[in-house]
């Protein structure tokens, strides 16, 4: 076990997986509870790392055609009540509010879930004829769940997310556009930019999103072998655009309902990436997405070491990577090594008299503690190739993690048994909606169905060939 900058002590994974997350977010500095239950405090470095999340998402989301709006954060309850399945589906987690300025409310309003019934009032209005179709719309904001057990980033009652809806004149355009979110955005960024890989499948009928008529996943295995959903597309079929009368004139004049879908993903990812790649020393972040890729740290804080420091600085920000000097004076080398190992920047530059007497620095990685001697003529060259390195070394020890821990099953006691520590596949004729129930009463579940070759099944079929994956979820 390895000293935080606290002078304590994580919890070993081994021993206590839960204590060790949270003791990461504490003395990482990530996160806290706030001052009501099930609310969270993201502290400076986590939030800055959800914004280089962000940012990522975001583009990928724009280059699918989709524009970002906003929209309220109250909805009138009736609007929830229009789409009975949904509400039914939200209705223990809702947040109500009464009263305001003082007086009763008219109409009681509700603190968002997710906003499907707004955009499905605004969408009504916005649509016309099949001119204005595709409709494909994002938004960034906070929501609210009520959660009866949280746990930071993980389950929050409030917590941050993206949240896009989209209408369409077709189901195939429908389905095809979710997919591409699936696949396009959200594989993409959480294997390239995350490195964390993700099983890409569809949810069975139980798991579903209230009132969808498909739900497709992606479901990484954290350290401790279980389950994290991280993001999901839906279809809606025409549910919601029946109920908001979301419909449009088709060439030929005839009126008909959209088909619509709804996609998200949010600040569990943050929870995802510590679970994911964090050690007994902290966490550890891919550089692709870290806020700071290497710290520059002075063994001896004096004005040569400084100056060459801030010169190393520069040239590796001219080369793009995202450099930063730790130039405190107030604490000791081991005391500022040891923090910034906790926090999981990628690379550590140390410049030392010994070092810069001979023209060298010395490269310290984060993902397996490897040290090497550069000149400092050679250092920027050197870390852009070796950030690339440490992200695919990264990617596929994940990968194998998840190869190593996930058994082919041929039934249900031997799906439990395999949940235990991983994964099981175990095909879906066999398992079934029964089999599914002796699960969930062992707290398993079904985290996905994929076809035989780990692909997403079309259209979301359930009643052709599939593989079922299940395990224990977060």
């Amino acid at each position: 076990m390895a000293h935080s900058s606290r002078t304590n002590v994580l919890t070993s994974q081994q021993d206590d997986f839960p204590r060790w997350y949270q003791d990461v977010l504490e003395k990482a500095e990530l996160a806290e509870n706030g001052p009501v239950r099930g609310t969270m405090v993201i502290r400076p470095y986590a939030y800055w790392l959800w914004e280089r999340m962000q940012a990522e998402v975001d583009g990928r989301i724009k280059a699918t055609g989709a524009e970002n709006v906003y929209l309220p954060l109250f909805i009138p309850q009736s609007y929830l009540a229009r789409e009975a399945e949904h509400v039914e589906g939200f209705s223990p987690e809702l947040a109500v509010v009464t009263h305001a300025g003082g007086k009763e409310l008219p109409e009681p309003v509700v603190v968002r879930p997710t906003s499907e019934t707004l955009f499905g009032e605004l969408m009504s209005k916005w649509i016309q004829s099949h001119r204005d179709l595709p409709m494909l719309l994002n938004r960034w904001a906070n929501v609210v769940r009520w959660e009866m057990r949280p746990r930071l980033f993980l389950r929050t009652s409030e917590f941050l997310w993206q949240e896009g809806h989209t209408a369409h004149a077709t189901r195939e355009e429908a389905n095809a556009y979710a997919l591409r979110i699936h696949l396009d955005v959200y594989r993409d960024f959480l294997q390239n930019v995350l490195a964390i890989p993700v099983l890409v499948g569809v949810k069975s009928r139980r798991e579903r999103f209230a009132g969808a008529i498909n739900t497709m996943t992606c479901e990484a295995m954290m350290g401790d072998g279980k389950a994290l959903q991280m993001a999901t597309s839906h279809e809606l079929g025409q549910n919601f655009a029946k109920a908001f009368d979301i419909t449009f004139a088709s060439s030929s004049g005839q009126v008909e309902p959209c088909w619509t879908t709804s996609w998200g993903s949010s600040t569990r990812m943050v929870g995802g990436l510590i679970m994911a790649h964090g050690d007994d020393q902290g966490i550890r972040i891919p550089p692709r997405v870290a806020p700071v890729q290497v710290v520059v740290l002075a063994v001896k804080v004096d004005e040569r070491t400084m100056t060459i420091g801030s010169s190393l600085v520069r040239e590796l920000i001219t080369a793009g990577v995202r450099a930063r000097l730790d130039n405190r004076t107030t604490q000791g080398f081991g005391r500022r090594a040891t923090e910034w190992e906790l926090k999981g920047v990628p690379v550590r530059l140390e410049v030392g008299p010994r070092d810069l007497q001979s023209g060298h620095a010395t490269i310290v990685r984060r993902d397996g503690g490897a040290k090497e001697s550069v000149r400092l003529e050679a250092v920027s060259t050197t870390i852009v190739a070796l950030l690339e390195s440490i992200h695919t070394e990264m990617i596929e020890a994940a990968r194998q993690r998840l190869m190593d821990r996930t058994v082919e099953a041929a039934s249900v006691t031997e799906a439990l048994d395999a949940a235990k520590a991983g994964f099981a596949r175990i095909p879906w004729e066999q398992l079934g909606e029964e089999g599914e129930d002796a699960l969930n009463r062992e707290a398993v579940s079904v985290r996905c169905l994929q076809t035989r070759q780990g692909t997403v099944p079309g259209n979301g079929d359930l009643a052709s060939d599939l593989m079922a994956i299940v395990g224990r979820s977060y």
